[in-house]
Parts: structure tokens; sequence; C-alpha cells
């Protein structure tokens, strides 16, 4: 265990020292929100990677692995780097014209103050959800480390629930202490570290499990094994049915008519159509309409800067997927040459194997890389409510003449304020996780994000594929539609009146309705100051600068 404490205490020293460097010399919240716009490409795509791979991926992709073993879910990887290309090249542009710090104040040139703050409001309570969440998963190793340390593997429920309090208060104070003196600097240039220990962690693991499952063999014989195991149908210790092994790409198609494969196309997470279609919205909308993500385009020296960046990363995406779904699949055969048996819970196969099985050591790197998983997506959650609540509600309503100083310091203490919520939504998933042992880990994740980003999403490609449609009044209509809309189709597939709706679908569904709604409603001409008129006006995302078609009205 000491060379495990030796390599985790390095990191720990190496992402204090990134936040103590970064937060010199900030004196505003550009500098604390965006690193006075700074950073090359190549930091910003490390840091997107890392926020990517959350501890909810760190785990549930290898578990997704071990579970269905096949490639199913590398298809919505297809989707990825659709939205991601659509989000370079569309969303970006207004943003860096206007020079936004929130980018919901896009929304407030485009249609109305009404429109910005319902949007922000709607991302503060999806992005609290959704990151206290996928939290909850970074605590999951954290448990299993304790039990087999302490030898409390029988402890009861009220017990885990209190050891995954402190583990996540734990993984939570130390990120928003680097967080809160080094601001988006110390975000992204820890992500470079964090990504950086993932790669050599995971690449590490992989190594380790073949040579495994070699034994004394040779690499051919590993590889027959990996081949045999993994194909064998009669071998399910999850009873996860039916089993694809090896499956690529599911066309969707049943056999049993077009009805029937609609139903299985829309009630399955990973399909071709779900890939295109689904995971290009939920991209669009994760990239393209959360502060969490854009924050870090917005960061870059220029638009061309931040585009290639986040396109960059959806070309690797499909890649790192398939080296975390090999990585779980690996593990099913490792347990089954060992005769090892998984764990009840499908969601701790992967952390269970790091804390059992692998050497002291590379264990420790591992425990390093979900740490860094963890506490990269924290660290930027954490960055950008403060900034959307600072910008758009303590500077936007509340104190619009506040000085710099007040503002920084009004972020910071968002930043603390935050922190403490998610710990709440993080313990509240675990005692449910707790009490339902068949929770899966990435439906939740992703799944989640379909409730509210459908609406946010259809906000934004309202204001930027229209010039007349979409006003103050009607956007709250629409979003409200778009929102009631999912909740409706998964309250009738709960009771069996429609078939269900997988989690890829919902902000598909969402945008769609909201866009529809929000067209009904014309843009109303509101009048500006001269000075509210000049800056719209020369920074319009479709016009050219000193024209605006739409007369005294919008200029977008």
């Amino acid at each position: 265990m000491t060379a495990d404490l030796l390599v985790i205490l390095a990191y720990f020293c190496g992402i204090f020292g990134i936040g103590l460097y970064a937060g010199r010399k900030q004196d505003s919240l550009e500098s604390y929100a965006l690193g006075n716009r700074s950073f090359p490409w190549w930091a910003i795509l490390a840091s997107i990677i890392a926020a990517e791979i959350s501890a909810a991926s760190f785990l549930g992709t290898p578990g997704e692995g071990f579970v269905l073993r096949n490639f199913t879910y590398v298809q919505l990887g297809i989707g990825t780097l659709l939205g991601r290309i659509i989000v370079g090249k569309l969303f970006l542009k207004p943003f860096y014209q206007y020079r936004v710090i929130s980018i919901y104040e896009y929304l407030e040139k485009r249609f109305g103050t009404t429109t910005r703050r319902s949007a922000s409001l709607v991302f503060l309570l999806s992005r609290v959800l959704a990151s206290g969440t996928r939290l909850f998963f970074a605590g999951i190793l954290l448990v299993i480390a304790y039990s087999f340390l302490t030898g409390t593997e029988s402890a009861d429920a009220s017990q885990t629930v209190l050891i995954y309090l402190i583990a996540l208060t734990f993984i939570t104070i130390i990120t928003t202490i680097y967080t809160t003196l080094g601001g988006l600097r110390a975000v992204v240039w820890t992500d470079v570290l964090q990504a950086c220990i993932l790669a050599v962690s995971v690449i590490s693991t992989i190594v380790f499990l073949i040579t495994g499952i070699m034994g004394d063999g040779s690499l051919s014989d590993a590889w027959h094994t990996i081949l045999s195991t993994i194909s064998d149908t009669s071998i399910n210790p999850c009873q996860h049915e039916p089993l694809q092994p090896w499956l690529i790409v599911d066309l969707g198609i049943t056999g049993h008519g077009l009805s029937e494969d609609i139903k299985y196309i829309l009630g399955s997470e990973y399909t071709l159509w779900s890939a295109f279609l689904g995971a290009s919205f939920i991209t669009m909308a994760t990239m393209g309409t959360d502060q969490d993500m854009v924050q870090r385009m917005l960061a870059a020296r220029d638009r061309s800067t931040g585009s290639r960046a986040v396109i960059i990363s959806g070309v690797l995406d499909m890649p790192i997927v398939l080296v975390f779904l090999a990585c779980g699949m690996l593990v099913f055969v490792f347990f089954q040459k060992e005769g090892i048996t998984p764990p009840e819970k499908a969601i701790e196969i992967f952390p269970y194997f790091i804390i059992h099985y692998l050497p002291p050591g590379l264990r420790g790197l591992l425990i390093a890389a979900l740490l860094a998983t963890a506490m990269g997506s924290l660290s930027t959650a954490l960055n950008a409510l403060a900034t959307t609540a600072t910008r758009d509600w303590y500077r936007g309503v509340f104190c619009p003449h506040a000085t710099e100083r007040q503002t920084l310091v009004a972020a910071r203490i968002f930043t603390v304020l935050f922190a403490a919520l998610l710990i709440i939504v993080g313990s509240v998933t675990a005692w449910y996780s707790v009490m339902d042992p068949t929770i899966r880990i990435l439906p939740i994740a992703l799944g989640i994000f379909g409730y509210t980003y459908g609406s946010l999403l259809g906000i934004f490609l309202l204001g930027m594929l229209t010039r007349r449609r979409g006003c103050d009044t009607g956007n709250v209509v629409a979003m409200f539609a778009g929102f009631a809309a999912i909740i409706s189709l998964e309250v009738l597939g709960h009771f069996h009146l429609i078939p269900p709706i997988a989690f890829p679908w919902r902000v598909t569904i969402g945008t769609l309705v909201t866009i529809l709604t929000g067209s009904l409603f014309p843009t109303r001409a509101r009048p500006l100051s001269p000075s509210q008129t000049q800056s719209v006006v020369s920074t319009c995302a479709f016009c050219s600068p000193g024209s605006n078609p739409h007369g005294a009205g919008r200029a977008v």
C-alpha cells in the first residue's frame, strides 16, 4: 500500500501546486472564468477530454463492456463527432462575436432578459443534479477501498451511505480548494495533468490484464481465450439479456415489421439510429448550450482555436471509448479465467477489480486516475456554475454595479455554495444506489440531461437558425413544452401506455418540440439604447457589420 499512497500523494501535490500557481494575478471575473482567453488548442483539447471522461464514464464504460460484451456503445461516437462539428462551426461564432462570458448572455441579445434568465436557471438546476449524480460515482471506488482496508465487507446500508458521504465530502473539498484559488486556469492545467494520468493508467491496466490472461502461455493463447470466453453466451453472471457478443453496429432491425423496428429503435440505447440522431443532439446540447463545456472553448485565443479543439476531441472520442470498453471485456475474461465472482452490483465491478487485483503502484495510479476524472469534471462544473450564477444573477440582477473585485469574490463564494449542493445530490444518489443494487451508471449519468437540455438546445437553435422566430414570452412556453413532452413520454412509458423511450432520444424529442413551439411566436422589436444598438448590430452573427435587417429590434 505504500506505493499506492506515494502515487496518490504525488497526484495531490501536483494539482495543488497547479491551483496555487494558476491563482496568481486574478483580478476580474473574465480572468477567473476564462483565463483571459489565452489557452492553446491542445490544452483545451486535453481539458475537454478530461472533463468528458467523468467518474461515471471511467467506471460505467468498462461496466458496459463487462455486461454487454460488445461495442455497440461506440456507435454513439458517430453522433458525438457530428454534434461537435456543428458546435464548432455554428455555436462558437456568435459566442465569440458577442464576447460573452456566460453563454446565456447571447440569448438576451437575441431574444431578451427573460429568455436569458430562464435558460440560465435551467442550466444551474440541471448541472447541479447531473454533476451531483456523477460525483457519487467517484465515491464507489473509495467505498470499496475502505471496505477492503478495514475488512467491513458486510457493512449495512446506513454505514455504506455514511462512507459515501465522507468520501464525497473529501473529494469535493479538495476540488473546491484548487478551483476557488485558481479559477479556469487551474481547471484547464490540472485537466492536462489528469488526462496524462488517465492515459497511462488505462494502458497499463490493459497490459496487466492481457498478461494475466496469458499466464504461462503465449500471446496467441491469450487471444484465443479472449475470443472464446467473450463469445460464450452461456456465461452471463450479470443476467443481462439478450447477449450479443462482439456486436459493433445495431441497425435496429428486428425482423418483425416496421412498427416493431420503431419500438425497438426508440427503446434501445445503442443503435445506429440513436448514434446519428440521439447522440448528435445530446452532443450539441452538452457541448453547445452547457456553460461547463463551452467555457473551455471560449477560453481559447480565438474562435478557430476553440473550434479545432472541440472537433478533434470528437475524432478522439471513439478510440477512447473503444479502449474503455475493451478494458471491461478483458476484466470479464480475467474474472472467468481466475474463477472470480463479480460483485452483485454491476457498477462496482471495475472498482472492485482495481482494489482487489491490481498490484501496488498500478492500483494507486488507477485510484489517482479515477480521482482525476472525478475532480476534473467536478472542478469545471463548479467553475461554470459559479460563473453563470455570478454573471447572470449576481451581476445581472442583484448587483449590476458591483466592482470587478466584488464580482470575483462573489464567484468564489458561489463556488463553495455549489460544492455543498453537489455533496447533497451525490449523497442522495448514493442512498438510492444502495437501495437499488441493479442500477446502471451510464443511463443515469447521460439520461439526466434529457429532461431539460432539449429545451435549452431548442432555444439556442431557434436563435441561431432563424431571424424572426421566437420571443421572450414564447420561449418560456416553448421550453416548458419541451420539458413537458419528455415527462409525459416517461410517465406514459412507466405505465406501459406507450413503448419506453431510451435516454439518447430525450434531448432529440425535447429539442424538436421546443423549436416547433418557439417558431409559433414571431420575434418582437424592442427599442434599444444607442450603446446597446451599436454593440448588438456590430456583432451580429448573421448580418454584416453596420446593418440590421431586423429594424429597431434584434440583430439576430
